[in-house]
């Protein structure tokens, strides 16, 4: 199936419905075979085609500088504009033109394996699985056929923004196909965003400790892009304890070309970056997980707060994000909803204490069916280390409630989107709170959001659910009499029960035609 390589207002295959007409196609071709499985296959292809993309751009301009003693077989020419090396037997071209063959699924392998030795980084990254039985090879030659067809014709940088979309719209729809473990990998774009703006990430370093498939980074790299800003000028570290979702992380970096310290291990128990102090920690860890063997570090330097319950991670976490916070840093994070009011097994005092502390900036109650892999309702927290650092106003002993419940918008029968209205409404609410420049006057909402004094959250018991701030929305006056208005409604009420009563008579009759009437 050929991909209209103009679909957009750019010219690049990258307009509306280019991704999801890609999906379609691929999607065909899965069969039978499941989609955590299928996922790799994909990924790993389109993975492949970005470096050897990225590769040949290089080599046709290092080619043209052969005069000057450029060689566009030395490694060391493109390692020096971090762009990988692919050796002959795995470029993009050699496979499309052994795509029919049989033998398909071992030239992949053989493709993969060679990447992997001469690019130290990727060593134990790519999937190297495709001449395993199972793998219809006819299949995986029209999938490479496919995937050939992404941005074909497109001026080198173009081809790579377009495939780093592909990647992360395949992504989002592997997530919804897996469902529940999807979530396991994958947290929705707009939901990142959120986080991203609010924390406005332009500078220094950003850490996220549960990091699936790196979707914080990729919505970092586009905000900082989005506001002119400078790529270098942010460092990325990350951990991630499932091998596979780490494989996809780092892919999905790499194909953005984003440079980041992206470590493999448990979190808790393997801290793989134990001295960082981060500027900005943004992270969606696994909800209430009851199975993070908190029985083992009762006395860990990191409970300042007061020691986790062992059967619910979810205040480990937060502190595990304290804990790794720059004296002026900032962290924004994905909870269930009960961490905001829970009491049980301690949960309570420490929240307590970590408000007492004047730690909490910011509660987002969000709406339900945001998640592909839950229909738990969620809440987003923000910490703020010091709310007197010069950067913003002086916020000590306030925090703002933002109640976005009714935000977002159906995209399907069980998931709802926040729309880019709701995630600048959110944004500018809380950086018009926190004094930024050029952000407006802040000002209470009821039923949205409320700036509430710490005095506030004791009166509610250091409960932080954002509806027991914000109040009710303001009903705005119809302008209707009151008699006027009871009259309409009683005459609508009786018009109403007259209608019913005829239709009870017809059911009744309808049943005794049948004989069940009496």
């Amino acid at each position: 199936m050929a991909i209209e390589k103009n679909g957009g207002p750019n010219g690049n295959g990258g307009g509306l419905g280019f991704e999801a007409k890609l999906w379609a196609a691929a999607d065909a071709l899965r069969n039978n075979m499941d989609a955590a499985e299928y996922k790799h296959v994909v990924l790993g292809l389109i993975f492949l085609k970005y470096i050897s993309d990225a590769f040949e751009a290089k080599y046709t301009e290092l080619d043209a500088q052969r005069d000057q003693g450029a060689d566009p077989e030395d490694p060391d020419e493109y390692r020096a504009f971090n762009i990988f090396w692919v050796p002959k037997e795995a470029r993009w071209q050699h496979l499309k033109a052994n795509a029919p063959q049989s033998t398909v699924g071992t030239l992949v392998d053989d493709a993969m394996s060679a990447i992997e030795r001469d690019n130290s980084s990727l060593k134990g990254v790519l999937p190297k699985d495709y001449a395993r039985p199972g793998l219809d090879k006819q299949r995986l030659g029209q999938l490479i056929n496919l995937v050939s067809d992404i941005a074909l014709g497109s001026e080198a940088d173009r081809a790579r923004d377009t495939l780093g979309r592909v990647y992360e719209y395949f992504l989002a729809r592997f997530a919804s196909a897996e469902g529940k473990s999807g979530g396991q990998f994958y947290t929705p774009a707009h939901v990142v965003r959120v986080l991203v703006e609010i924390l406005a990430p332009y500078k220094g370093r950003v850490y996220d400790p549960c990091c699936g498939s790196g979707g914080m980074f990729v919505q970092s790299e586009k905000f900082i892009e989005a506001h002119s800003g400078t790529i270098g000028d942010i460092s990325i570290y990350g951990q991630e304890s499932n091998y596979t979702t780490w494989r996809l992380a780092k892919m999905n970096l790499a194909i953005r070309g984003i440079d980041a310290q992206i470590a493999h291990g448990d979190t808790f128990h393997n801290d793989r970056h134990p001295d960082l102090k981060a500027d900005y920690v943004l992270a969606n860890p696994p909800f209430n997980d009851s199975d993070w063997r908190g029985d083992l570090l009762k006395n860990d330097k990191r409970w300042q707060y007061g020691t986790p319950p062992a059967g619910n991670a979810n205040f480990a976490w937060v502190q595990h994000f304290i804990y790794h916070l720059a004296p002026t840093g900032l962290a924004g994070f994905v909870l269930a909803n009960g961490s905001m009011s829970s009491n049980q097994s301690g949960e309570g005092e420490i929240r307590k204490n970590i408000i007492e502390a004047d730690l909490v900036d910011c509660m987002v109650a969000l709406p339900g069916q945001l998640f592909y892999s839950t229909q738990i309702p969620v809440c987003l927290w923000f910490i703020a280390r010091n709310k007197k650092n010069g950067r913003f106003r002086d916020r000590r002993g306030e925090t703002l409630f933002i109640d976005a419940r009714k935000m977002g918008t159906l995209v399907d029968r069980v998931h709802r989107e926040l729309t880019d209205e709701d995630i600048a409404t959110i944004a500018d609410t809380y950086h018009a709170w926190r004094g930024d420049q050029a952000a407006g006057v802040y000002e209470d909402v009821p039923g949205f959001c409320k700036a509430a004094t710490l005095d506030d959250i004791r009166k509610h018991s250091h409960i932080l659910t954002p509806g027991r701030y914000v109040g009710a929305a303001e009903v705005e006056d119809d302008d209707e009499p009151f008699e006027d208005k009871m009259a309409r409604l009683t005459a609508q009420l009786r018009e109403q029960t007259t209608q019913s009563e005829k239709l009870d008579e017809l059911i009744w009759a309808n049943l005794e035609d049948i004989g069940y009437g009496k």
